[in-house]
C-alpha cells in the first residue's frame, strides 16, 4: 500500500485534496451511470488518474467510496440551501423562491448529483435505504425536509402560501426541481435540441418558478415572482 502514495501521480503525499477530489469526482460519475454494483473501481482508479490502490487507501473499499460520494451530494445540497432557509431577514414567499433558484442551481451544476440519488432511490425500492443512505438522509436529508416543511407552515400563516398540505408539497417542490434532470435522456427524444445546454437549463429553471408560484403562494404574494 505505501508504494501507491509514492507514486509520481496525482495521489502523492503532497497533494492528499487533490486526489482525494479527483477519486470522488470519477466516483460520482460511474455511481450515477453504473450503480454501485455495476461500478467497478477499475473504472474510478482511470477516470480520476490514481493507482487503484489509492481508492482504497483513502476510502476503504467501493461501498466506503460510494457513502462518501452521498455525502458530498447531501452535505453540498444542505450547506447551499440551509443558508438560505436559515435567513431571517426574508418573508416566506421570497424565501421560498430563493430556495428553489438555489436548489436548482446546484443540480444543475452537476446533473450527475440527481442521477446518483435516483440510482440509490431505485437499488432500495421496496426496502429500506442502504445503510450509507440512511446515514446520509438523516444527517442531511432529514433536516432540510423539517426545515422546508416549517417554511410551508409559516407561508400559510403569513397568509403568503395557500392552505396545502406541507408534507406533499414539499415532495413535489422537490420533484419540480430534480424530475428534469434525472429524465434528460427522455426530454431529448420528446424535443429537439440538446436539453443540457445553458438555453435550455434557463428556460426549464423559469419554468419552475413559475409553475411553484402559481402552485404554492397566494395571489396578493405573486409579486414576489416577478423577474
Amino acid at each position: 500500500m505505501p508504494s501507491a502514495i509514492k507514486s509520481g501521480k496525482s495521489g502523492s503525499r503532497g497533494e492528499p485534496e487533490k486526489t482525494r477530489a479527483a477519486i470522488l469526482k470519477a466516483a460520482l460519475e460511474e455511481f450515477s451511470y453504473e450503480g454501485v454494483a455495476g461500478a467497478r473501481t477499475d473504472e474510478i482508479a482511470r477516470r480520476a488518474g490514481v493507482n487503484k490502490a489509492l481508492l482504497y487507501y483513502y476510502f476503504k473499499d467501493k461501498e466506503g467510496l460510494y457513502a462518501a460520494a452521498l455525502e458530498q451530494v447531501f452535505s453540498g445540497l444542505r450547506e447551499r440551501v440551509m443558508a438560505v432557509l436559515e435567513r431571517t431577514d426574508l418573508p416566506p414567499r421570497e424565501k421560498l423562491l430563493l430556495y428553489v433558484r438555489t436548489h436548482f442551481d446546484y443540480i444543475a451544476s452537476a446533473p450527475v448529483y440527481p442521477r446518483l440519488v435516483q440510482r440509490e432511490f431505485m437499488r432500495s425500492a421496496g426496502r429500506a435505504l442502504s445503510p450509507a443512505a440512511s446515514k446520509v438522509m438523516e444527517r442531511h436529508g432529514k433536516p432540510l425536509y423539517n426545515r422546508l416543511e416549517k417554511l410551508m407552515n409559516e407561508g400559510i400563516a403569513s397568509g403568503d402560501f395557500r392552505r396545502v398540505d406541507p408534507i406533499h408539497t414539499v415532495t413535489s417542490i422537490i420533484g419540480t426541481i430534480v424530475f428534469y434532470f434525472i429524465s434528460m435522456p427522455a426530454q431529448q427524444l420528446m424535443h429537439a435540441g440538446d436539453p443540457s445546454s445553458p438555453e435550455r437549463i434557463a428556460q426549464r429553471r423559469a419554468a419552475v418558478l413559475d409553475f411553484i408560484c402559481a402552485a404554492i403562494l397566494t395571489p396578493a404574494a405573486r409579486d414576489a415572482c416577478k423577474p
